[in-house]
């Protein structure tokens, strides 16, 4: 893999300020593929200097104008969708065919939907005898996860950019690459320098330094609950908004009448995509305890059709896990399950067989699992399933929101009205009714420790707008 030895700052690769790097892992094999700069704070200052220096004329420049530029680094990420894919098999591990369609394909999608709001969206209002202006907050510190590398980068550089901010990027250290792949982007779409700036390094460091900075007047992080407390401390000391989107414990609460097969065959797939890390994988299930059995096995049977596997073969829908400390994190959970009584119906903690070197896991299945157990209360990022049991539907709704997060759900009744009703008492950011299909121009976030504030389409652009009123 091609890796930059330096930041793009001020619309050019120039040196970083420190000799550290990064080194960058094929988590298939464990081997080192790339080196990438570690940065400094002084990296990070050198790229708030050039956001800062961009922002008047980023800011004055017509909304339009502004969803032109974007629609060009929209058509620069689709023309290189097979090399970001690549890029993102090598370094976290997706398989190829779901690093297409979802890790390289939707941050084209969501590129789009921000040129086309940048020049529709009312950044003016009339409120009786005021003129409100939503004007851009300005300098943004954008810190992003490496579970949806490029996704996450667009869900908060696109908006950041349609509302006339700059931005500074810090990425995750394990899949530097990709975001080194999206400041190539951003140059050949033509912003103009200092609008976008990228800064690789560790998250103590150089994430650190972006949150504190003063010249930054709004951090956006996604990432675990427990590094956005840090951020948000951070970020409140200075008195700058922040805006976080942290972890999650989702739901399927399955109600009588509903499609067992099909909400057990749905849910196993949506918490083995992305081997199992993503924020809002569904990795408990409720199932009625007539049923609860025939769920239990219908599970089982659904897991094992998910066999890891080379993440550059076609076929494989189960790739390794991003690195050695996440794998081993998992394989803790896992264990933990055992220990405190939950059942153990399919996988475990051991490597699957042949498949020793890289950073793999077994597709896990838990039953019995009882709401105050471990595995049913901690974010655990892997592909693990536990399923649950309840009696009625208040049980049902006790359990599902009986946790400190509130990410996502899903709900499956015998018809829509059925489990709308039940969604609608669920504490939760984004619940999905029978199946219902991701929709990237709703907003994203939580309820309670899952976060604060919310991305993707309209809601997301609020995000990075401030107002002001004008009283005639």
């Amino acid at each position: 893999m091609i890796a930059h030895d330096g930041m793009y700052i001020d619309g050019s690769w120039r040196p970083a300020a420190g000799t550290d790097t990064i080194e960058v892992v094929n988590p298939a094999d464990g081997q080192v593929i790339a080196a990438v700069p570690a940065g400094t704070a002084e990296d990070v200052d050198a790229a708030v200097r050039a956001a800062r220096a961009a922002l008047p004329g980023w800011a004055a420049t017509a909304p339009a104008r502004r969803g032109e530029h974007l629609a060009a680094l929209r058509d620069a990420l689709d023309a290189r969708r097979e090399e970001i894919a690549a890029t993102v098999t090598a370094e976290l591990g997706a398989p190829v065919g779901f690093a297409q369609r979802v890790h390289a394909g939707v941050p084209v999608a969501v590129a789009g939907s921000y040129a086309e709001l940048a020049a529709t969206h009312a950044f003016e209002e009339r409120i009786a005898h005021s003129t409100v202006l939503h004007e851009p907050v300005g300098v943004v510190g954008a810190i992003t996860p490496w579970n949806y590398p490029l996704h996450q980068i667009v869900a908060k550089v696109a908006p950041a950019l349609a509302a006339g901010c700059t931005v500074v990027l810090k990425p995750a250290e394990d899949t530097p690459l990709t975001a080194q792949l999206f400041a190539e982007c951003v140059a050949t779409a033509g912003l103009p320098a200092g609008v976008v700036n990228l800064v690789t390094g560790l998250g103590p460091v150089a994430g650190r330094a972006l949150a504190e900075h003063p010249g930054v007047d709004l951090v956006s992080f996604t990432g675990s609950t427990a590094v956005g407390r840090t951020v948000a401390a951070a970020a409140g000391a200075a008195v700058k908004r922040v805006a976080l989107e942290l972890g999650g414990k989702s739901a399927c609460v399955v109600l009588p009448g509903a499609d067992l097969t099909k909400a057990v065959t749905v849910t196993v797939a949506d918490v083995m995509r992305n081997t199992g890390q993503s924020c809002n994988a569904l990795t408990r299930l409720l199932v009625h305890a007539d049923r609860y059995e025939e769920a239990v096995r219908l599970t089982a049977e659904a897991a094992r059709g998910f066999v890891p596997g080379d993440p550059t073969d076609p076929a494989t829908r189960l790739g390794p896990l991003v690195s050695a400390a996440q794998r081993e994190r998992v394989r803790g959970y896992v264990a933990k399950g055992v220990e405190e009584g939950a059942r153990l119906v399919e996988g475990g903690p051991e490597a699957p067989e042949g498949l020793e070197k890289g950073h793999y896991v077994r597709p896990t299945v838990f039953a019995d699992v009882t709401p105050e157990m471990t595995i049913a209360q901690e974010e655990i990022f892997g592909p693990v399933v536990s399923v649950m049991k309840y009696e009625d539907e208040e049980e049902a709704l006790r359990i599902a929101n009986g946790t400190v997060y509130g990410l996502a759900g899903a709900v499956w009744g015998r018809d829509d009205d059925h489990a709308a009703a039940f969604a609608r008492r669920m504490d939760t950011g984004q619940v999905d009714i029978n199946g219902g299909r991701f929709n990237l121009l709703a907003p994203f976030g939580g309820h309670k420790q899952s976060g604060i504030g919310r991305e993707l389409g309209v809601h997301g652009l609020t995000e990075y707008l401030q107002t002001k009123s004008l009283q005639f």
